[in-house]
């Protein structure tokens, strides 16, 4: 894992956008599209405000979710709702949003249509931006997730899976570790003390999800702030 530090949260923001700025540029370039997944929560909205900022050929980026609460885009709690208010305005309007929740009352029921819709996505993504939470989840793979083992599988054939677990609030929807790792830039964007001795602690072993990540993405940068 490379680690990179910064000072503060708005420092923190800058970099990581400059930094997937450029891999999308490169993806371009090499490929004429580029694919960016992201993460939902509060530490994203700062990096999101910047990356809408940066001069990009943003129709032809494709945007879609790491993750997704199973509820709709005008609910205060969805991922879609955010990505589109923090990053989907101005110039970065032009590019494509790919979102995780149909309209079907579960998750399992509306598997199906998400499913063909990552279909239809280039992979690998080339960008994907995981978060993580102080109980050391990252993605929807939630401790004690109904489908935890599966989704962290990583030589699993699934895409996305559907996730209910204690600490998850609302049934959740979650691209597949198998997914995420071969993404040709990954990276996980946390801040605070507190989520780094969660981080430190997988590291050494700790029985946590973002561990999983860790074994098994040996790609994975960290941009990180106190």
């Amino acid at each position: 894992m490379q680690w990179h530090s910064s000072e503060n949260t708005e420092q923190l923001a800058h970099t990581l956008a400059e930094t997937v700025t450029g891999d999308l540029r490169a993806a371009i370039e090499a490929r004429g599209q580029a694919t960016l997944a992201l993460s939902g929560g509060n530490t994203p909205k700062p990096f999101m405000e910047q990356l809408a900022r940066c001069d990009l050929a943003w129709s032809k980026v494709i945007v879609t979710l790491v993750d997704e609460r199973w509820v709709p885009a005008d609910h205060p709690r969805s991922n879609a709702g955010l990505v589109r208010s923090h990053l989907l305005k101005g110039a970065a309007a032009q590019a494509t949003f790919i979102p995780l929740y149909a309209h079907a009352p579960t998750p399992e029921s509306g598997l199906p249509r998400v499913a063909s819709r990552l279909d239809a996505l280039p992979l690998p993504l080339d960008v994907a931006v995981l978060g993580m939470g102080e109980d050391g989840h990252t993605a929807s793979f939630f401790p004690e997730g109904d489908h935890l083992r599966e989704a962290l599988d990583p030589n699993g054939s699934a895409r996305v899976l559907p996730m209910r677990a204690p600490g998850a609030e609302e049934p959740r929807i979650t691209l597949s570790l198998s997914l995420l790792i071969k993404a040709r830039a990954l990276y996980l964007h946390i801040e605070g003390d507190t989520k780094r001795r969660v981080l430190d602690d997988a590291s050494q072993g700790a029985d946590l999800p973002i561990g999983a990540v860790l074994n098994a993405a040996p790609n994975l940068q960290t941009y990180w702030c106190p």
